[in-house]
């Protein structure tokens, strides 16, 4: 079974400029997470929810990620098939886990392991 496309991600130097940039393009509004300089959107019942936010350090990116019942098997499968881990797994208040790996070819795909009851 193909696995969805859960959440997208727009990380860059000048969070708040992205954020508007965004909201007066495409009419997004946003709850920005306090002392995170992250915004989330969702467009009412449609599209996927998403982030737009500070990189950690120098140039942004911009990604998304794709739901997976294992995230450790993932990234073992990413690595043999000559991917890399970017970002090791690490869970989120919420129990969610994420983590980035590069693709061949160096492109950035997050993966997310939804939390368990």
């Amino acid at each position: 079974m193909a696995k969805p496309v859960t959440w997208f991600e727009i990380m860059g130097e000048n969070a708040d400029a992205l954020r508007g940039f965004y909201s007066e393009l495409f009419n997004w509004n946003f709850n920005v997470l306090e002392g995170l300089n992250y915004g989330t959107t969702k467009c009412d019942d449609t599209g996927i929810p998403g982030g737009v936010g500070q990189a950690p350090q120098g140039r942004g990116w911009v990604t998304f990620y794709v739901q997976t019942d294992d995230i450790e098997a993932t990234l073992a499968q990413a690595t043999a098939l000559g991917g890399a881990v970017v970002m090791p797994a690490r869970a989120l208040p919420d129990k969610t886990t994420i983590a980035i790996l590069a693709d061949p070819e160096g492109h950035a795909v997050g993966v997310v392991q939804p939390a368990t009851a």
